[in-house]
């Protein structure tokens, strides 16, 4: 009898295609993320560059759920501690996550997990309710992202370095997934 490769895999290790399937969907989420951490404009006045890193913290939270992206973006954030070249513009290493933009990493897991736990009650159905959702996972990404900075430069610069000029590109980065979540729901849930 031939049997997908999938299967036999799991049946050796002991998951359940729904157990992979979510393995898999923790690691795609990781990797989207990543691949979007990418895409990064450094800021002459800052430490923290715009990326498009909060794209991807949106788009993997409303469609995968509270726990799933908190898990995928917790890994994302063990994956470039560890030396893959997955934070912004390639880099990796725990200094990331300890130095002044560390913050804003550890605010990924947070906001995805928030923005999940709407979505699971039906806020990603709704343009103001998506809205609300992503502008609180924004909230909670600059806040937290701040907070730390706050600590190397100072709570005005931080204010003025860190939160200010992120604003309206973030704005924007809400506005093109809220664009983009219904042909996510498609990819993460063909059903849907």
């Amino acid at each position: 009898m031939n049997r997908p490769l999938a299967l036999t895999l799991t049946a050796r290790v002991g998951l359940r295609s729904s157990e992979l399937l979510n393995v898999l969907m923790v690691v795609a989420g990781s990797l989207f993320v990543a691949g979007l951490a990418q895409i990064r404009i450094p800021l002459p006045f800052t430490p923290v560059p715009i990326t498009g890193q909060t794209l991807g913290v949106f788009l993997v939270g409303a469609t995968m759920g509270s726990s799933r992206a908190a898990l995928s973006l917790g890994l994302y954030l063990l994956e470039g501690s560890l030396g893959l070249p997955f934070f912004a513009g390639g880099a990796s290493g725990w200094h990331h996550v300890f130095g002044p933009t560390g913050g804003y990493l550890l605010g990924f897991i947070l906001a995805a997990y928030i923005v999940g736990h709407f979505a699971e009650r039906g806020w990603d159905r709704s343009i103001p309710r998506v809205a609300a959702m992503f502008a609180l996972g924004e909230v909670i990404i600059l806040g937290l992202g701040a907070l730390v900075l706050s600590r190397f430069i100072g709570l005005e610069k931080a204010w003025l370095g860190g939160i200010l000029p992120f604003l309206p590109g973030d704005a924007f980065k809400a506005l093109i997934a809220a664009l983009l979540l219904p042909t996510a729901h498609k990819i993460v849930d063909p059903q849907s």
